[in-house]
């Protein structure tokens, strides 16, 4: 595999590109608050070039990503359009909603993902049609551990998890958190099956496709769509997948393993990370700027 290629600022390379497609949480902010440089490079890029899709593996519809970019001070001024796990989940559900009862593994918080759809969440493990994930009830204290019964019992019944994020951990602030794609792993080793809509499938992808093109009022070739991202198995096999040229941000969840004892990413480092995935990347960052 050869190496990507080192990059240190978007304008670089920004003359290459009509549009990007470029990934929230990790790369724009970290949970807890948002990157500077990063809110600057997306608004010199929409200002100067051409359109910004944000592209999330939120299970959270549009509508409430745009008010919690709002609450870490990132807006409109960065972005074009937003399509979310949530918004490409939502198909997904409205058809299972006509086979019975979800039972429904989330927060709270999570709830407007069900909005308007006819789901109904009064499921059990042992009585529920089916089961939609968006994540663990509480993120920062649940053990994976205490999933392992009802995973276990609904997976021996046979029915079908709807995961409505695939991303399998998060760095919020200084934590790791556990999202839903870990716990549809949890399913699959159990023999369950899992409807997934989010990166690295195509649903997603093919909702960005029609947001960007309503904007600028026309198809964009692919070639001129550039990727950003920090999740492996999911940023960048997603645009590996779609033909995208992309940018690892080798940060974050990856970055103990692309980096060298000085804290400075390592080329030889890097390519193996990408290749335990089967995965390339043209371009890799520690973080987004300008």
């Amino acid at each position: 595999m050869i190496a990507p290629h080192l990059l240190t600022h978007l304008s670089d390379i920004a003359a290459e590109y009509d549009a990007v497609f470029c990934d929230i949480w990790g790369v724009i902010h970290n949970g807890r608050r948002h990157f500077p440089e990063a809110y600057d490079a997306l608004r010199r890029f929409k200002a100067e070039r051409g359109p910004v899709v944000l592209i999330s593996n939120s299970p959270r519809p549009q509508d409430g990503l745009k008010a919690q970019l709002a609450d870490l001070g990132v807006y409109e001024d960065a972005f074009s359009a937003i399509v979310s796990s949530g918004d490409a989940t939502r198909t997904f559900l409205k058809d299972y909603a006509q086979k019975g009862a979800a039972w429904v593994i989330g927060p709270e918080r999570d709830a407007p993902l069900y909005e308007g759809l006819g789901v109904d969440l009064s499921g059990t493990p042992d009585t529920a049609a089916f089961i939609s994930c968006t994540g663990l009830f509480d993120d920062e204290n649940d053990t994976l551990e205490q999933y392992h019964p009802d995973l276990k019992a609904a997976a021996q019944r046979g029915i079908p998890m709807i995961c409505a994020n695939p991303d399998r951990i998060v760095q919020r602030g200084d934590q790791i958190i556990y999202c839903a794609g870990t716990l549809a792993d949890i399913y699959m080793a159990f023999g369950g099956d899992v409807i997934m809509a989010g990166k690295p499938y195509a649903p997603i992808y093919d909702l960005c496709y029609r947001a960007l093109n309503a904007v600028v009022g026309r198809e964009v070739d692919k070639s001129r769509i550039l990727a950003i991202g920090d999740g492996l198995p999911t940023d960048v096999l997603g645009a590996n997948g779609q033909g995208l040229d992309l940018v690892f941000i080798a940060a974050g969840i990856h970055a103990l393993e692309a980096t060298n004892a000085e804290g400075q990413l390592d080329a030889q480092l890097l390519v193996k990370v990408l290749e335990s995935e089967k995965a390339c990347a043209r371009y890799v960052s520690t973080a987004l700027a300008w």
